[in-house]
């Protein structure tokens, strides 16, 4: 046991250095597949947990990769250039009503998608979008950095937006409806605090007045380019532009409300996602004639290798006592109280997600809480304590979560420069502050509605 105990700890030490790293730009699913290939011909991880493993996660990775098509999908109709054009026209110039409309994309981006898919796609857009408005660099930072930060908490409101949090939902046995119930009211204003405290910290590095756009963004992307709108269906005019896209848009909108309605009949919300995207692809397909190929090669099929090895290497150091420890350690704490045990797990899986990313740190914390036996209502809540340490506590260091390194890696290929000392200047203040905000929230709307 003390070989396994030391193979497992040394596979997860150097699976997540190595994706912190990535070296030569490797994608995060080699290094975890590695990792998990190790554990299983080792056999820490049998063929038995293998099964339930592929249970916990298969739904979740097939919901997350349908959404990611639909945006895919709303890429290619131009819907986030035509959202870029719509933000520098509705800012009418003011660089302080730019943020707040970047801010309130990035939140519904991650709201219809997921975090990963909407740091994929809006950072290119509003990289796009501040270039064209001839911005220097050090005034990009601000936008960027505060629009990567929403993004990515924005997955708190509801668990569908992060592929851990539909782990672990499956984990603690709750449904999609019941964690938006409790979580909803609360992570939202919890990040409309963040938003407000932001903004009081980068307000002096925003430009009051933004200077005149090089080019029109949306004409360029529609006239330029190849387009399956272009031609075959009259959309010459803004005006018209604007119909068909929110048309698209109120589409999506109603497959994400199936997907609650869904959960709360107890249906498979991966068949309702998958469902969605099916839908909205051949309609693509028949009306426009683009073949979806496209969206086959576009996908990241890669999450689900991801996600399934990283579950076998956190599976391992369950097997070998790492979670039988972190009950002994937390249930004097969980035995405070529902106040306490709410800040201090709450806390605890804020610090894990910062040293060692927030998929293996929630993980981990969701499947100790299950070991516990706690009654219901205090397994949720504390369970929805460690989601806000995972979503928003994690984005201390931006090495705390897959997103934010998605996020860096995306600069570095733009060559745009963001220093950890630009980043941590904005985040020691805004993330525990907010990570505790919420947790109050949290706490004291369980307590109004579910107590």
């Amino acid at each position: 046991m003390n070989i396994e105990i030391g193979i497992a700890i040394f596979v997860f030490t150097m699976t997540m250095l190595v994706i912190f790293w990535r070296p030569n730009g490797i994608n995060e699913a080699w290094p975890a597949a590695i990792g998990a290939a190790i554990i299983l011909l080792t056999g820490i991880v049998s063929k038995s947990d293998i099964v339930d493993i592929f249970g916990k996660i298969s739904g979740a990775s097939i919901t997350i990769i349908a959404t990611i098509v639909m945006a895919v999908i709303l890429e290619s109709f131009g819907f986030f250039h035509w959202a870029a054009a719509r933000l520098v026209s509705l800012s009418k110039g003011s660089g302080y009503r730019l943020y707040w409309y970047i801010q309130l994309l990035c939140f519904l981006m991650t709201l219809l998608f997921n975090n990963d898919g909407s740091i994929l796609i809006t950072t290119p857009i509003l990289i796009l979008l501040l270039k064209n408005l001839q911005l220097k660099p050090h005034q990009q930072i601000p936008y960027l950095l505060s629009g990567a930060l929403i993004a990515t908490a924005s997955s708190a409101p509801i668990g569908v937006s992060n592929i851990v949090n539909l782990i672990a939902l499956k984990i603690v046995h709750m449904s999609l409806y019941m964690h938006t119930a409790m979580m909803f009211v609360p992570a939202t204003l919890g990040l409309l605090f963040m938003s407000w405290l932001m903004y009081t910290v980068l307000k002096r590095h925003l430009p009051k007045k933004l200077p005149h756009a090089s080019k029109d963004i949306e004409e360029s992307f529609f006239t330029k380019q190849f387009h399956p709108l272009k031609g075959s269906i009259s959309v010459e005019t803004k005006r018209k532009r604007t119909q068909f896209m929110l048309k698209v848009l109120l589409f999506v909108f109603v497959m994400r409300c199936l997907l609650f309605v869904a959960s709360y009949f107890g249906i498979p919300i991966e068949l309702v996602a998958v469902l969605g995207s099916l839908i909205l692809l051949i309609w693509r397909w028949y009306h426009l004639g683009t073949n979806p190929i496209d969206i086959l090669k576009k996908t990241p099929w890669h999450i689900f290798v991801f996600a399934f090895s990283m579950y076998v290497i956190i599976y391992g150091l369950h097997n070998v006592g790492l979670t039988e420890l972190l009950v002994k350690i937390c249930e004097p704490i969980v035995n405070r109280g529902l106040f306490e045990a709410s800040f201090i797990m709450g806390g605890i899986v804020s610090i894990l997600s910062n040293l060692f990313n927030n998929h293996p740190a929630l993980m981990v914390g969701t499947i100790t809480l299950t070991e516990m036996g706690l009654d219901p209502i205090t397994l949720k809540t504390i369970y929805l304590a460690n989601i806000i340490g995972s979503d928003m506590g994690s984005l201390l260091l931006p090495i705390g979560t897959l997103a934010s390194l998605i996020w860096m890696h995306i600069l570095k290929e733009n060559h745009i420069k963001v220093k950890w000392k630009d980043y941590l200047k904005v985040s020691l203040i805004v993330i525990p502050l907010t990570t505790i905000v919420t947790l109050f929230l949290l706490f004291y709307w369980v307590q109004l509605i579910f107590s």
